[in-house]
């Protein structure tokens, strides 16, 4: 019974869900470890952990992604009118604000990971230069992804700013931003399976 209290009581936090989650996370890789990981804290090591971050911080990109373009977006005509600043006043703030620094630890743990490894040049350059292969592959997977967050940082963010009323603008340039948004958003998802794609190739087929 005290059992089922403490986990209610934890699990009706998101902060103390997520804490507990990172906790179990840091307990499993002590538990892998001395259980014959016997792993060296060296480049290799960084690498994985850079990739680790760089896999969660992309969960949580291309989800929030997702959810705006198959869930939120298709939703907002079936929402009567005055429940619409629900989501345009506290929903939609909150999915962006997730979204585009997601996004930007996305890419920063990317970089990591592709200097650590020694590629990051190499791929950049798509394989030109340097037989091809992973580094084409990963490459691709990397410009798709500076697009994609080119995209959330300099026209999706900025333009939702003015739609949602977070900058001044005239009534007018609403619908005209909204539209420039919806257009960078649906690029990103155009671009997101073809970068995932990549991305697994690169790791999985050479």
């Amino acid at each position: 019974m005290c059992y089922d209290l403490i986990m209610f009581n934890i699990l009706q936090s998101l902060s103390k869900t997520v804490h507990l989650s990172l906790g179990l996370a840091v307990l499993l890789f002590i538990g892998l470890f001395f259980a014959g990981g016997d792993w060296a804290f060296d480049r290799m090591f960084w690498s994985w952990l850079f990739r680790y971050f760089h896999v969660v911080a992309g969960i949580m990109w291309i989800g929030l992604l997702w959810y705006v373009n198959f869930v939120q977006i298709p939703s907002m005509p079936k929402i009567a009118d005055e429940q619409k600043p629900a989501i345009t006043k506290v929903i939609a703030p909150a999915v962006l604000f997730w979204f585009r620094w997601a996004a930007f630890a996305t890419i920063v743990t990317g970089l990591i990971v592709a200097y650590l490894n020694g590629y990051v040049h190499q791929a950049l350059a798509l394989g030109i230069g340097s037989g091809g292969g992973k580094n084409t592959a990963i490459g691709i997977g990397m410009w798709l992804g500076l697009i994609m967050a080119f995209n959330v940082w300099f026209i999706i963010w900025p333009n939702q700013k003015k739609f949602l009323g977070i900058v001044e603008c005239s009534p007018e340039e609403k619908p005209i931003a909204l539209k420039k948004s919806l257009i960078a958003s649906r690029i990103n998802t155009l671009f997101s399976l073809p970068m995932l794609l990549s991305m697994v190739v690169a790791q999985n087929l050479y």
